[in-house]
């Protein structure tokens, strides 16, 4: 066993242990506990939570992986993932908090006054947050097939167990004490090797400052990065290579979805009062940041240490990481003409074929590399100590789990509490309830594991989809069902059945059923067809329920009451 899998042995189980101990600690004893952690959590600690939650595998392992294979194309997730945030926080989580509602579902069903609509929600929440968490288990995967050296299925397996015991056991009590201690982890692990990697390629300990430094010699880093992209036939690093239309597309879904995501949106009622909710959106947002601003930053070390290590060198010299990467699958070298040279370029760019592939005798690009391999290989390219890749590998496991729990826990609160408590069996008893909500989250565990195993796609890319459908089916109704005192139950139904199936039939047919690039509307990618789910959800809607009754008065008034803070009457004396 080498000195990186003993540190990774060491620093996962004593991780591990701790998640375990807290989750027995805070377990759940209500339903109130399983559901919202009692309603009485610290905004610092919750902030501190939400921050985890939010930050999933897809932000920890695979979004500098994007960037780095992106460029500045890669800036639409943290834009849209940032920005949705704030949309979040500040138009709809205080007046959500102050309906009073569980989930969403619950939400969307006593606003708009119909078990059909709130049926059409729970499907939309499993659709979505089943969608996410499969990016989630993705995750997990990589991180222990490399460091511990098990088959991919096994690490997918692994970690299963790990979240079906806390979220099972703990509900949203046990997981918001445990999404403290992963976020302290999380974050730990994602700076200390961002700082060592700054101060050796830049001389500078700050990550987002080394972004912008020079190496050794006198070559700006970006600028470095830049020529050698072209060199190798890739578009240059610094520059926009999409369109501008689905630039935009895809950085508006990310932000709208983010709005209508429910494991995010149902921690803001885990604290006591509305004005907590808003204090615990900005300590989140702070503690997003510290992680979203580093991002950019190991992107271009990584990828510049790519190039710097594999192009045109020997196979038979490459250092020890490369080897112990290939074991996984997730990195390939394939020797096209023999002559035992990695020869990595873009054999996607005809000039670059025809002025140097050519003429030197190559037969294609001989490497293959999985993007969401960068940020845990990084460490290892950069020649960084054991004890530091493996806090990586914790912090990356820490990710996944932490959000898979919360969509976990969303999924079961969907099926316990808003199909069976309010529409199948209304006089279930707590009891009967708190079980249902743990055999959900036993079964959602296990079906998140099978696809974990199979994915459709890169851990980003499928977090990516879960956003364009939540922006497509939630948002608008949540939206209108705040500041709309005219949208009715047809409207948001027909909406949110429009949005979802457009949004899902186009991200089918161009991932899975054969549609090419070519055929995009007006060029709009899967990734950020979403963004028109919405608007087309957005038109229905209002069309739908300009054509049929008004809502009934007393909601009418519940939308009116929920804009205006409590104790308003009193202060200006009305």
């Amino acid at each position: 066993m080498n000195d990186i899998q003993i540190w990774t042995g060491i620093i996962v189980v004593a991780t591990f242990a701790i998640y375990i101990a807290v989750a027995i600690w805070a377990r759940a004893g209500s339903t109130k506990e399983f559901y919202v952690a009692g309603g009485g959590v610290h905004p610092i600690v919750n902030g501190m939570a939400t921050a985890a939650d939010w930050m999933s595998a897809a932000s920890f392992i695979s979004m500098a992986g994007l960037i780095s294979f992106m460029g500045y194309q890669g800036a639409q997730y943290l834009l849209g993932w940032t920005g949705g945030y704030v949309l979040l926080a500040l138009l709809l989580a205080p007046y959500l908090r102050k309906f009073g509602k569980f989930t969403v579902p619950d939400f969307i069903g006593e606003r708009y006054y119909s078990q059909t609509a709130r049926i059409v929600a729970v499907v939309c929440a499993l659709f979505v947050s089943f969608t996410y968490v499969v990016g989630q288990m993705k995750g997990v995967g990589i991180a222990f097939s490399r460091f511990l050296e098990v088959e991919f299925e096994t690490g997918v397996i692994i970690g299963v167990g790990i979240v079906f015991f806390y979220a099972v056991l703990g509900g949203m009590k046990g997981i918001t004490y445990t999404q403290v201690a992963q976020y302290c982890v999380l974050i730990f692990a994602y700076l200390v090797p961002a700082v060592f990697i700054s101060v050796l390629m830049v001389g500078n300990p700050i990550p987002q400052f080394g972004l912008g430094g020079t190496l050794e010699d006198g070559t700006a880093l970006l600028a470095k990065l830049d020529q050698l992209s072209t060199d190798l036939g890739f578009k240059e690093y610094t520059t926009s290579h999409k369109g501008k239309v689905d630039l935009f597309f895809v950085t508006a879904a990310l932000m709208l979805g983010t709005a209508g995501l429910p494991h995010v949106i149902v921690r803001f009622f885990t604290v006591p009062k509305v004005a907590d909710a808003r204090k615990s959106a900005g300590w989140a947002l702070l503690f997003i940041a510290i992680l979203y601003t580093t991002a950019p930053a190991i992107a271009a070390f990584a990828r510049t240490n790519l190039f710097n290590t594999v192009n045109n060198k020997e196979y038979a010299t490459m250092p020890e990481w490369f080897g112990n990467w290939e074991q996984t699958g997730l990195l390939a070298f394939e020797d096209l003409n023999g002559d035992g040279v990695i020869q990595y370029y873009n054999d996607d760019s005809p000039q670059f074929v025809s002025a140097v592939a050519e003429p030197a005798g190559w037969q294609g690009n001989e490497l293959t590399v999985d993007r969401d391999i960068m940020v845990l290989a990084n460490p290892e390219i950069a020649n960084l100590p054991g004890w530091v890749i493996a806090l990586v590998v914790a912090g990356g496991l820490a990710a996944a789990l932490s959000t898979a729990a919360g969509l976990l826990l969303v999924i079961s609160t969907s099926i316990s509490h808003d199909l069976l408590k309010k529409w199948l069996k209304p006089d279930i008893s707590e009891k009967a309830e708190l079980r249902s909500a743990r055999i959900a989250i036993a079964v959602a565990v296990i079906i998140a594991g099978y696809f974990g195993i199979n994915p459709p796609g890169f851990v980003a890319q499928v977090v990516a989809f879960a956003f364009g459908l939540a922006a497509a089916s939630f948002f608008p109704a949540i939206v209108m069902g705040i500041f709309s005192k005219r949208m009715n139950m047809q409207g948001a139904i027909s909406g949110m059945i429009v949005g979802l199936l457009f949004t899902g039939v186009y991200i089918w047919y161009f991932k899975y059923g054969g549609g090419t690039p070519d055929q995009y509307w007006f060029g709009i990618s899967p990734e950020g067809i979403g963004t028109l789910g919405m608007l087309f959800n957005f038109a229905v809607s209002l069309i739908v329920s300009r054509f049929t009754p008004a809502p009934p008065q007393e909601v009418q008034e519940i939308v009116e009451d929920i804009r205006v803070p409590r104790g308003a009457g009193q202060a200006s004396g009305h």
